[in-house]
């Protein structure tokens, strides 16, 4: 968790790839604990084809069914088919924008929205643009992208930075 605290979270992701690996991720832990899904990363990884959406897109129900077996992810068959359907919405949200990194920026303005919270507490679980966000999603076809999940996503690729005051990756 300090790894992903001090390396990743809050830093702003342009890659298609990690972006659609973060909306994964954050679907997959709905429900479970953060340090569950970041402990099956490298499993998520192999099991969906490095997060390419275009070899996601063409995974079939034989595929589906052999991803309930892999003990090394979350085996939901829910969470795993809306994987499969979230890679053929990225794939047309990149014909439609040019990329999916484009499409999600534009909801913070292309800038990373910096908050001054005090504390942890002071982080809420979402906020307008993360409704905003979740309905065009939604709207678009994808699934387990509910508010809480997207501000949870733009917290992981970057598009918010909420480090809270004190803490040594918190921006000035």
């Amino acid at each position: 968790m300090r790894a992903y605290h001090d390396e990743e979270w809050c830093v702003p992701a342009h890659d298609d790839r990690v972006l659609f690996e973060f909306l994964t991720l954050e679907g997959a832990q709905a429900g479970l604990s953060w340090s569950t899904i970041l402990r099956k990363r490298e499993t998520y990884r192999k099991a969906f084809a490095g997060f390419d959406p275009r070899r996601v897109a063409r995974f079939d129900a034989a595929r589906i069914v052999r991803l309930m077996q892999d003990p090394g992810i979350v085996r939901n068959r829910a969470k795993i088919e809306s994987t499969v359907g979230n890679a053929r919405a990225v794939l047309a949200v990149q014909q439609e924008f040019g990329s999916f990194d484009a499409y999600l920026w534009r909801f913070v303005g292309g800038r990373p929205i910096r908050t001054r919270r005090r504390s942890l507490s002071d982080l809420p679980a979402s906020t307008p643009e993360s409704d905003a966000l979740s309905k065009d999603l939604q709207q678009r076809g994808f699934h387990f992208v509910g508010s809480t999940i997207c501000y949870a996503l733009m917290q992981a690729c970057g598009l918010v930075d909420d480090h809270v005051q004190g803490c040594f990756r918190a921006r000035r």
